[in-house]
């Protein structure tokens, strides 16, 4: 298959991915406004309806490895595209996510995130965004798996960027155990563009960090096990760094 058809066929998947949130959004919206479990349950819908449509249209197949983390915890994962979003919360019961505080005010998006209990995050000076972070988890009561990603931004394949300590933070406020996710996605959806390449994008979640550690030795422990994992699903995928 030549790679105009492929652009062809990667464009016809972003505009029906787009569509299909605005026609389940009429769906799951009324029924969210009555109960957040319908928030989750739309979520959750969206994301099995691009993984499965990425699969058919683009040939982009997806796989979850590592038991799916229930419990409230932190899963700190790596970011490298919008892809690695959707397998996490395809899965996970309850996703919430640190997101940017622009994200607040995207169509149907930003509505579903703050239903869920998405905490935005102004990326100003970062005394105050740690904070911001930290008192806006700790607002919302209600049982949850919070997303974060420790570099505060997608990375694409094979760029190196330092990890922030706000994780490391929450790590120590919350007392929760933190599970790490690694990724390939990137080398098939990347940041920028248009084309998807057809293959097999992975989220995996790795062996749990039991609270209690100390902030830096946290942050270098969820460092080494995320970047060497993802380096391997990278190199699993024919990405070469």
């Amino acid at each position: 298959m030549g790679y105009a058809w492929r652009w062809v066929r990667s464009l016809v998947f972003i505009i029906q991915m787009y569509l299909m949130m605005a026609v389940l959004a009429v769906f799951y919206t009324p029924l969210a406004l009555i109960s957040r479990d319908f928030a989750y349950k739309g979520v959750h819908a969206y994301c099995n309806w691009v993984r499965f449509s990425a699969r058919v249209l683009v040939g982009l197949r997806s796989e979850i490895r590592g038991p799916i983390p229930t419990d409230e915890v932190i899963i700190a994962s790596k970011h490298q595209s919008f892809f690695d979003i959707i397998l996490i919360c395809s899965v996970v019961p309850r996703p919430r996510f640190i997101m940017k505080h622009t994200l607040k005010y995207a169509p149907i998006l930003g509505w579903y995130a703050t239903r869920i209990g998405c905490v935005p995050v102004n990326r100003g000076r970062r005394g105050q965004a740690i904070q911001q972070m930290v008192d806006g988890v700790q607002s919302f009561p209600h049982h949850a798996q919070l997303i974060i990603y420790p570099q505060g931004t997608r990375v694409a394949p094979g760029v190196d960027r330092p990890y922030k300590i706000g994780t490391g933070v929450l790590y120590r406020e919350l007392k929760q155990t933190c599970v790490p996710a690694a990724t390939n996605v990137g080398v098939f959806w990347p940041r920028q563009g248009i084309y998807r390449k057809p293959g097999l994008a992975v989220v995996e979640f790795l062996p749990a960090i039991e609270p209690g550690q100390n902030v830096n030795t946290f942050m270098a422990e969820l460092e080494n096990v995320v970047e060497t994992a993802s380096d391997a699903l990278m190199a699993e995928a024919g990405f070469v760094k």
